[in-house]
């Protein structure tokens, strides 16, 4: 029933959301044709609910010649391929409001495990090779913010420790869902990504 009501909350929230913010969306996508060469949207291919592929949505912040589409060279602080609007996009994980579009779809939710792309590596070397039970991740939609990232777990995965910490904070997710949990990291996302600018 909760996973029932989870997607009931997505699609009314997902839609609200694209509604209110249509005007400031559209101003992004004016900005970013205006200030770089190419399409507004980025769209990638990452793994969803069951391991299944979609296509997934952002706010294009590279320059399009420098863009990665196997999202295996993840761009770092001071990275020359980042636009300057980009750049501002990412501190506020504001170029990742098209993937309100992949909520409404169904592909995502608002709140799991943030899609990764197939091959993905954490440390140098496979994730599935770092963390053996990393596929248990799959288990639950892919969201637009999750709890690891409301504890900090973000950005490149360079680090094994954290990266680590970032599939068990997944699997501790999973384990314990719950609308309640769900409301406790939207909130902190909304605060700590999109008002203090912690993104990248």
């Amino acid at each position: 029933m909760q996973l029932i009501a989870k997607r009931g909350v997505d699609i009314a929230l997902a839609g609200g959301a694209l509604l209110a913010l249509a005007l400031p969306m559209a101003a992004v996508a004016l900005a970013i044709r205006l200030t770089s060469p190419g399409p507004v949207l980025f769209r990638q291919e990452r793994l969803g609910h069951h391991g299944r592929p979609f296509t997934l949505y952002k706010f294009r912040t590279l320059h399009v010649e420098a863009e990665d589409r196997s999202g295996l060279c993840q761009p770092v602080d001071g990275d020359g391929r980042v636009t300057r609007i980009g750049a501002w996009l990412r501190r506020r994980s504001l170029d990742e409001l098209p993937q309100l579009i992949n909520v409404l779809k169904g592909e995502m939710s608002l709140v799991g495990p943030r899609p990764h792309v197939a091959g993905m590596r954490a440390a140098g070397m496979d994730y599935r090779d770092l963390v053996p039970w990393y596929d248990a991740r799959h288990q639950m939609k892919p969201g637009l913010s999750g709890w690891a990232q409301a504890n900090g777990y973000r950005g490149p995965t360079d680090d094994a420790g954290a990266a680590r910490a970032r599939i068990a904070h997944n699997i501790a997710y999973i384990q314990n869902f719950s609308l309640v949990l769900d409301v406790v990291i939207i909130c902190r996302t909304l605060k700590n990504e999109i008002l203090r600018g912690t993104g990248s």
